[in-house]
């Protein structure tokens, strides 16, 4: 018969070394648990525009789009947090200090006021901008190449505003005076206006500027205008302008003025001409940018992006309705006529 009374069992110390095993595993699971949640938890990227969210979703629908061509889902790997400036750019460094107290992890501007706001609202907080011009001059950033700081993005370049006033004069012959709304607070759109200048001066052509801070000047400026019309109008690639194109666009229509301007979405509301980089392609690139901080690039060693590719977009719809024919050497060159 088995002795059962001499079976063994286990001793004090490894029942002792068993707890201490199993405690020592829960602790590696909650442990992992911990860091799968702080891996998962989404991004925070703060949007920050002088438009308002009617105006200016298409910009931002755009930022979503090429975060989405990345794999980031809104919600899951990004949450955005928005501040429309509603066209009154004076609230623009209040809502930049709002996002800064949420404590987003990237703010991403619209523009060049947009980004000053942010600049100057925190030093630490990665900014990229889209749809900036001579972001260099206005000190947003050191340089295009090395930008420093916690600033970069995806800018115009000056010789656009050149090439549009030398189209303007294929498109019209004989023209000589052409109209130019600005952003005197935007020192970017100061500066285009300098460089629209510039080019004027040496295609012969007077440049009448035009003030614009708000939808409270259009007013004066459409009552100068109609009283003495130009040959044409330009517009400054200003994103608080842009998100008024549709009045912009309709005077101009109406008073039979021929226009060119720097984004696609004024000929698609009915401009005439449209000639330089895409804006929308700008929000996408800035994507780009968000995507490489957020894998662990400094802002300041990110080269500020300038477009490789132009585009020219003409109207002819709209130049039908100003009894214009529309040149073979423009409809050769055009990307696109939209009959």
């Amino acid at each position: 018969m088995a002795d059962f009374s001499k079976s063994r069992v286990p001793s004090r110390s490894f029942l002792a070394s068993l707890v201490a095993i199993a405690v020592g595993a829960l602790v590696l699971v909650s442990t992992a648990s911990a860091q799968v949640r702080q891996t998962d938890k989404p991004h925070r990227i703060g949007w920050l525009s002088p438009a308002s969210e009617a105006n200016g979703q298409s910009n931002l629908d755009s930022l979503r789009q090429g975060l989405a061509e990345l794999g980031y889902r809104e919600g899951r790997q990004v949450v955005i947090e928005t501040r429309w400036a509603d066209s009154k750019t004076e609230r623009l460094p209040g809502l930049a200090a709002e996002l800064v107290q949420l404590n987003v992890d990237l703010i991403c501007a619209s523009g060049s006021q947009a980004s000053e706001a942010a600049k100057g609202a925190t030093s630490k907080i990665p900014v990229v901008f889209a749809n900036v011009a001579f972001p260099d001059q206005t000190g947003l950033v050191a340089s295009y190449a090395r930008p420093g700081g916690n600033v970069t993005g995806v800018a115009f370049i000056g010789p656009e505003y050149g090439k549009r006033l030398e189209l303007l004069k294929e498109m019209r012959s004989g023209l000589s005076r052409v109209a130019l709304i600005y952003n005197p607070e935007n020192k970017g759109s100061v500066l285009a206006l300098a460089e629209t200048q510039r080019w004027a001066k040496s295609l012969g052509i007077t440049l009448e500027p035009q003030a614009f801070r708000g939808p409270d000047d259009f007013p004066a400026i459409f009552g100068k205008l109609a009283k003495k019309p130009p040959h044409a109008l330009m517009t400054t690639a200003d994103p608080l302008i842009a998100s008024h194109r549709v009045e912009i666009v309709k005077f101009a229509s109406q008073h039979r003025i021929v226009s060119m301007y720097p984004g696609r979405e004024f000929v698609e509301v009915g401009g005439l001409m449209f000639y330089g980089g895409s804006v929308p392609e700008m929000y996408r690139r800035a994507a780009v940018y968000i995507d490489r901080i957020f894998k662990g690039a400094l802002p300041r060693d990110l080269p500020v992006e300038q477009p490789t590719k132009f585009d020219m977009v003409i109207n002819a719809r709209a130049a039908k309705a100003l009894g214009l024919t529309i040149p073979q050497s423009l409809r050769l060159r055009a990307d696109q006529v939209i009959e």
